[in-house]
């Protein structure tokens, strides 16, 4: 269960969060990260019985929606933004979670149907759900945008190349945005290495220990790793940071090895 400790500051009471992709692993932890900060969050994911039961285990009665829907689905993002407003008021943060990754192996070889896919959901989402926040709220009021990338992004992994590559272009829309989108909306990135989740069994769960063993922190990341990160990225202690993306990799590239 992921409860919100009430231990963090309420430095984001008020505020409204958006967070897709959140029904578990990395986007939960995100949610219960600005949950704790005082924010009210909408939790978006496929399926409705997953987001109750993420609703519930955040513990945070009436400061938590749940909006059942693929990001790559018009129709779905233009309802988590609206009833986003509607039911909280504001929508000071989104945070671009949803992420799809069905590729693995040589791209002379991958399925372009597949690629394409990658890329509607892990870029041209991000995209939308930024061109719906600003329309519905940020344009006149402002607030913080987080997109969360990837280390595949910034250098070759050999076997998720098409998800990397759409991590790229994130973090290159997330500059572009944080340039045209200033002062009043900040947009940043953060790009981790491998997180302990069921997204990212397949990089790890045949040998776990050897893969942290590769990190000089020497051990994997962690969903709170993330969230922690994405907290002060949207908070008012991050005021002066936009078009940034943060490692958050274990010491990944400084180690050389690739995350």
């Amino acid at each position: 269960m992921t409860e919100v400790t009430g231990d963090r500051p309420g430095d984001l009471a008020g505020r409204a969060a958006l967070v897709t992709g959140a029904s578990r692993g990395i986007g939960l932890a995100i949610a219960a990260e600005l949950l704790a900060r005082g924010a009210s969050v909408t939790i978006t994911g496929r399926k409705q019985p997953d987001l109750e039961t993420a609703a519930a285990g955040l513990g945070a009665p009436g400061r938590v929606l749940t909006v059942a829907g693929n990001a790559g689905d018009p129709a779905h993002r233009e309802e988590a933004v609206a009833r986003t407003v509607e039911e909280f008021g504001n929508l000071a943060i989104l945070v671009n979670n949803a992420g799809i990754n069905p590729q693995y192996g040589p791209l002379v070889d991958a399925d372009l149907d597949a690629v394409s896919k990658i890329f509607d959901v892990n870029v041209v989402a991000p995209l939308a759900f930024v061109q719906l926040a600003y329309r519905a709220w940020m344009r006149d009021h402002g607030g913080a945008v987080v997109n969360i990338a990837s280390m595949a992004g910034i250098r070759s992994t050999g076997v998720i190349g098409a998800y990397g590559a759409s991590k790229a272009a994130l973090i290159r829309l997330t500059g572009e945005l944080a340039g045209q989108l200033g002062p009043g909306v900040r947009v940043n990135a953060v790009a981790p290495a491998v997180v302990k989740t069921r997204f990212a069994a397949a990089l790890y769960e045949r040998d776990e220990e050897g893969v942290a063993n590769g990190y000089p922190l020497k051990r994997l990341g962690t969903p709170e790793d993330v969230a922690a990160a994405v907290g002060f990225l949207v908070s008012d202690a991050s005021g002066w940071i936009t078009g940034e993306t943060v490692r958050v990799d274990g010491g990944a590239l400084a180690s050389g090895r690739n995350g």
